[in-house]
């Protein structure tokens, strides 16, 4: 389990991610939001992608693959693995119930390295079709439609009876 710390200052966040990452753009409002965005290639024969890391207190942190846009599938499929929304690449990357991250650690250590690992799975999956990162599985905006319209259904049925 990890221990809660305080958060993190939004200014020590944006000179660690300048420190390690020179090329990448990272804009700061105050202590209320930071952006980061920047290309990266997680292993030596890995793709270059960019990456845009977007906190705002007390909502978190989110990690989006902007480019390529839309990111290739694996053959036969037709969503992202481990995923918030494959429209918006948002990354599943964590728990967010504060167990795996919190805003007392630093992005360079836990969620970009996090990012990064998500990306080397992303490509072994595109290559075979499994899905062995781990983590959850996150319901397709089409699976949710899927499951209204048979509760829609399962109700009449229900009703008529």
């Amino acid at each position: 389990m990890v221990k809660r710390k305080n958060r993190i200052s939004l200014i020590v966040q944006e000179g660690m991610l300048k420190k390690m990452f020179p090329d990448g753009v990272t804009k700061r409002f105050r202590e209320e939001s930071l952006t980061w965005t920047c290309m990266v290639t997680p292993s030596p024969l890995s793709n270059t992608y960019t990456l845009k890391l977007k906190y705002k207190r007390n909502q978190g942190v989110n990690v989006y693959v902007i480019a390529p846009k839309p990111l290739p599938l694996a053959e036969g499929k037709k969503s992202l693995p481990h995923v918030y929304s494959t429209p918006e690449q948002r990354l599943c990357l964590y728990y967010p119930n504060g167990i795996e991250w919190n805003a007392g650690m630093l992005y360079t250590k836990t969620i970009i390295p996090w990012a990064c690992e998500w990306l080397c799975h992303y490509e072994l999956w595109v290559a075979i079709g499994t899905w062995y990162g781990g983590g959850s599985h996150h319901k397709t905006e089409a699976e949710k439609q899927a499951n209204k319209q048979k509760e829609t259904i399962d109700d009449a049925n229900s009703n008529e009876k």
